[in-house]
């Protein structure tokens, strides 16, 4: 329930984290927008300035100037009108051949930006004479300034829905892998003992006077089944670290699986060899678990119908330390760390589940580590699994 809830949260402020950028964008690009507005205001007031004093010259010599040179050189739609705002001049303006056609664009402009009204001032009497408008719109740099936040939101939101599509996709595509896997992993572990229950029983029908030693052989295998159960639950539960013995913990899984090679299909020498008792913190059930699965990954990674798996216990200052060796079929140096990861194998049939369990019981349980120290194609494997050692 908690896991949904956080999910919800993180999409709610995922959400509002995206509607700040959105305003935040639209309000940035307005601000560069009004600032270049107010920079062609300050241009026609110059111009409206400087034609208010040419005006009034009995020559139109310097007024020709203005509208030819310099009115010429701006990079916005601009319209000189008289007093009665009929149009007279303009520029930038395209498909305009009279000025009786300068009307509407001119009404356009003015809804955009106030005209700018030219005056001749006498300095003696200080009087204003209005002598028309300079009516002027938005160049084509502010048009796409405009547009530029829609277009970048497009975009974006495209780039976020393909993302998303793709995630899901991705998303599906382990859930399902992983639904498999788990199916997988849980025939794969409770083959060896319903296999070797199914031989118990026949053993029993053809040496009735072995019952007593196969009804102890039954009992560990009906343990192990418990067990099995108990492994999977734990998995999505607080998990309690008690301090144990590395060499018991790793004897008690070879000597389990050692009466049951046969089974397997092959002969495998499994030997475990160990300098020192160490203790770790850690949780007997899971890391038996995480243990067994690297010792049938290095059993099925053999080939051929003989092998050798090797174990070797001892520890360091901090750490105890189990290096399990292989002589099976290797891994490429490029895949020692995508062996941990959900739904990758090396393994033509295989799932990706096994190692990407180990890895998980190992770092995310015990806050231990689990490597690839040595491997070779068609030589074999040397896992390593650090875990910390009791106080």
């Amino acid at each position: 329930m908690n896991s949904y809830r956080n999910n919800n949260n993180i999409k709610v402020g995922l959400f509002f984290v995206g509607l700040i950028l959105i305003i935040g964008l639209l309000g940035y690009s307005n601000a560069i927008v009004n600032h270049l507005r107010n920079d062609n205001r300050d241009i026609v007031k110059l111009y409206s300035e400087i034609i208010a004093k040419t005006v009034n010259e009995d020559s139109d010599t310097n007024l020709n100037f203005v509208f030819d040179e310099i009115i010429k050189k701006v990079q916005f739609p601009i319209i000189y009108s008289d007093v009665k705002n009929v149009p007279i001049y303009s520029r930038n303006i395209s498909g305009i051949e009279s000025p009786d056609q300068l009307k509407k664009p001119m009404e356009a402009m003015d809804r955009q930006n106030d005209p700018i009204p030219i005056s001749y001032h006498y300095q003696r009497s200080g009087q204003s004479i209005p002598l028309g408008f300079l009516h002027y719109g938005d160049s084509d740099l502010i048009r796409k300034l405009q547009w530029l936040p829609y277009l970048e939101i497009s975009v974006v939101a495209m780039f976020i829905f393909i993302g998303f599509m793709g995630f899901n996709s991705i998303r599906n595509s382990e859930k399902h892998n992983i639904w498999v896997g788990m199916a997988r992993e849980t025939a794969h572990q409770l083959g060896t003992p319903v296999s070797a229950l199914m031989g118990w029983v026949d053993r029993i029908k053809r040496h009735p006077e072995e019952s007593s030693h196969v009804v102890q052989e039954m009992e560990s295998d009906l343990e192990r089944l418990n067990q099995i159960g108990t492994r999977f639950s734990k998995m999505g539960s607080q998990t309690v670290l008690n301090s144990i013995s590395l060499k018991e913990l790793v004897n008690r899984q070879t000597r389990y699986l050692k009466k049951r090679m046969p089974s397997l299909g092959k002969e495998i020498e499994l030997t475990v060899r160990s300098s020192e008792e160490t203790f770790i913190e850690g949780n007997e059930i899971l890391l038996g678990w995480a243990i067994e699965n690297l010792i049938r990954n290095g059993i099925d990674s053999i080939k051929g119908e003989k092998g050798t798996v090797e174990i070797l216990i001892y520890s360091d200052d901090n750490n105890g330390i189990i290096q399990l060796k292989d002589n099976g079929s290797g891994i490429r140096k490029k895949d020692w760390k995508n062996i941990f990861r959900p739904g990758f194998s090396t393994k033509e049939r295989g799932w990706g589940l096994g190692l990407s369990l180990v890895n998980r019981i190992i770092g995310e349980i015990h806050r231990g580590e689990i490597k690839v120290i040595q491997s070779e194609m068609g030589k074999g494997t040397t896992f390593e699994i650090c875990l910390k050692k009791s106080v």
